[in-house]
């Protein structure tokens, strides 16, 4: 359903529910539900947002860039451009379609977790090694694993207190996959983060939680999706903050302090 919304905003604007429905392959009772989880009374006011969503993307950005690839003959204008438009479309899309009972089950999660395990491979990876240096810094155990034998035999050693969170924009990554499965197996809460809602990962998490990065030339899995990805990481970083907030301000400030006399 999100999928849909955000791929073409100007198509729902006109579609009824019944046409939205069968577009999303769902039903118009889904369609209801998505609409209110996102704060919206209805069709007709996604219909609404739609519409105003497309208008704003016309006021920000020049049309000529909207398609989001770089031609031949590109300048370093249009190419600047177009990165920019591209980036900033993944935050915008992803945020308007990300779930917020979703990440605050997984803010739960972090923070009943004894011991967390973080993997993603390639780009994904680098994803995995923010989230990873975010949460141990205001105090969670949270190991990042940088190869995939590694991420088995961490996983291997969780059991029901435990959480992993696997980052794969497609969501067909096999290490990503065996590394959530290998975790479940052993009892621990998995965590999917992934561009693809029906991607084969899904199917060994717990909790999805879906980016809107859409790649374009020469930028394939690597940075659109890879700022959607640290969108959807700061929100549960903060979210995790703001309910351990006495806590997690301690931790900054010691953290901060360990490094103070680093700085030239």
């Amino acid at each position: 359903m999100a999928r849909v919304v955000v791929d073409d905003p100007a198509a729902v604007a006109e579609l009824t529910i019944t046409a939205l429905a069968e577009a999303a392959d769902t039903s118009e009772a889904t369609v209801i539900r998505f609409c209110r989880s996102l704060g919206l009374n209805g069709h007709r006011q996604l219909r609404l947002r739609a519409a105003q969503t497309i208008g704003r993307r016309d006021e920000r950005f020049d049309k000529r860039i909207a398609g989001g690839d770089i031609p031949v003959d590109a300048d370093m204008r249009r190419i600047i451009d177009t990165v920019a438009y591209a980036d900033a479309l993944a935050v915008e899309d992803t945020v308007t379609s990300l779930d917020a009972q979703v990440c605050e089950e997984v803010v739960t999660s972090i923070i009943e977790a004894v011991r967390i395990d973080v993997f993603g491979a390639g780009a994904s990876g680098i994803v995995a090694a923010d989230l990873a240096q975010k949460l141990h810094r205001i105090g969670h155990v949270v190991f990042n694993w940088p190869d995939v034998h590694s991420a088995l035999t961490g996983a291997a050693l969780l059991d029901d207190s435990g959480l992993a969170i696997g980052i794969s924009h497609s969501g067909a990554t096999a290490d990503v996959i065996d590394f959530l499965e290998c975790a479940r197996e052993r009892g621990a809460v998995t965590v999917a983060l992934t561009n693809h809602p029906r991607s084969p990962i899904t199917q060994v998490a717990d909790h999805v939680l879906v980016t809107a990065g859409r790649e374009t030339t020469f930028r394939s899995g690597a940075t659109a999706s890879r700022i959607a990805q640290l969108t959807i990481i700061d929100c549960l970083f903060v979210g995790v903050a703001a309910r351990r907030r006495s806590h997690a301000t301690d931790a900054l400030a010691a953290t901060a302090s360990a490094l103070s006399d680093r700085r030239a």
